[in-house]
């Protein structure tokens, strides 16, 4: 068995300018990995690196030939643990890269099966949390403005990004133009402890359905003073991003919100799903702003999940990939109707 493998990066301009405490982005780049069988059936995985953990468009390029040269010395899509462990020896960090080859190698192991993953897991493709649809940092016009929209569009499930000195202003805005969606608020580390236990009051008011990463990920103890304190459930983000944070994170929040693009990679994604559970947390699966490239996969993972904000591909301006349909916020993996994650080059 042999297997040819081939990359390139993307720009992906964005519908619209997202802002969350950290910064604005309007052009998102990803990475698109390729990989085919000798019967010229190919997978296909994007990486969508985020400098937040260190990562570019140009690290990813610059250390994939050393893990699609893993797959290639392999040459047998089927064993996954271990190709997934031998690029983990090769390149320890840079796990969006490695999250890339990870999802192109179950989309291209999948097909070979002839399933969509979900089935080929084992899963039910029937049991998926509905996605949140995110609204970025704006003027709160314009906050009005893009959840009407949201909502004009069919989703009842918004993710509000929050930290700033104006957020309950948002938050009462969109709940006039939204009052009967479910809201859930991000802060990404902007608030203090006392700060998210104060918020955490008022945004109960506003039925709030949990907070997320209120507080740096670098204050453990802070993290722990917001659980016991709030009014709120406490979702974990950015202190949650390998199998080895679950139990450090485990009485420190509510639920533990994983990214393809922070664990590097399907298999790490499943264990910390069980990983989770067995701590007693609920789980939620985000993602970064990327393209159906890796959005498919993710959707495949909804059957596990309790929560999901999996809206990446949504921001987008245009996709070069079509994926699973996530019209009006539903992960319609049941109507799949080809093999693999989903992910194919737009038409």
């Amino acid at each position: 068995m042999s297997l040819t493998t081939e990359f390139e990066r993307v720009e992906l301009p964005l519908a619209n300018a997202f802002t969350i405490s950290r910064g604005t982005t309007e052009t998102a780049e990803n990475v698109v990995v390729k990989i085919t069988d000798e019967g010229g059936m190919t997978g296909i995985g994007g990486a969508a690196p985020s400098a937040h953990y260190g990562e570019t468009a140009a690290t990813v390029e610059a250390v994939l030939p050393d893990l699609l040269a893993v797959v290639e010395e392999v040459g047998d899509p089927h064993v996954l643990t271990e190709i997934e462990a031998r690029m983990k020896h090769v390149v320890e960090r840079n796990p969006a890269a490695r999250c890339a080859v990870s999802i192109a190698l179950h989309d291209l192991v999948a097909k070979r099966t002839g399933l969509p993953l979900a089935r080929y897991w084992g899963l039910n493709p029937e049991e998926t949390p509905e996605s949140s649809f995110t609204i970025g940092l704006d003027t709160t016009p314009k906050v009005k403005e893009k959840t009407a929209d949201a909502i004009e569009a069919g989703y009842s499930t918004l993710k509000i990004k929050l930290g700033t000195d104006r957020d309950m202003e948002l938050i009462e805005a969109i709940r006039e133009e939204a009052p009967d969606a479910t809201l859930r608020v991000d802060a990404n580390e902007a608030w203090t402890p006392r700060e998210t236990v104060e918020n955490s009051r008022w945004l109960a008011e506003y039925d709030v359905e949990f907070i997320e990463q209120p507080v740096p990920a670098e204050d453990p103890a802070g993290l722990k003073f917001a659980y016991e304190r709030s009014e709120l459930p406490i979702a974990a983000d950015e202190s949650c991003i390998t199998l080895a944070d679950i139990p450090e994170i485990a009485d420190k929040c509510d639920i533990a919100n994983l990214k393809l693009m922070k664990c590097g990679g399907l298999l790490e994604a499943k264990r910390m799903v069980h990983a989770a559970r067995a701590h007693g947390l609920e789980v939620m699966l985000g993602c970064m702003v990327e393209s159906n490239a890796s959005i498919a996969a993710a959707a495949q993972l909804g059957p596990l999940l309790d929560y999901a904000d999996i809206d990446g591909s949504l921001l987008l301006a245009e996709d070069p990939y079509e994926g699973v349909d996530l019209s009006e916020g539903v992960i319609h993996l049941a109507d799949l109707d080809r093999p693999g994650t989903g992910a194919r080059p737009a038409e």
